[in-house]
């Protein structure tokens, strides 16, 4: 066996340990519950690691029936802001992986 082939045959090994690591990680995301919130907590929504909005909660004070689109404006930053904090804590954990690599088109 040339030496080049046992280089390869290492390097297979170390993308094969970081596959399982990524998989890993990823699951772990989707363990992960991220809150984010509007209107001084009045709305909060909780999604997991992989964006998936698993809770919401409002105020019954914030309830007006006069005035339905002040709720749904709160919702929908409370949502875009969980989002926001899941894509963020996503990079970090997913960055990691790919920092000192130069794999294009992995992500």
């Amino acid at each position: 066996m040339n030496k080049g082939m046992g280089n390869m045959q290492g390097m297979m090994k170390q993308m094969q340990k970081m596959q399982k690591q990524m998989a890993q990680a990823q699951e772990e995301l989707g363990e992960k519950r991220i809150e984010g919130s509007a209107g001084g907590g009045m709305v909060t929504v909780t999604v997991t690691g992989h964006k998936e909005i698993v809770e919401v909660n409002i105020k019954e004070e914030v309830v007006d029936p006069e005035d339905v689109e002040m709720l749904q404006d709160l919702v929908l930053a409370a949502t875009n802001d969980a989002l926001k904090k899941a894509e963020e804590l996503t990079n970090q954990t997913m960055g990691q992986f790919t920092k000192g690599m130069n794999l294009p088109g992995m992500f």
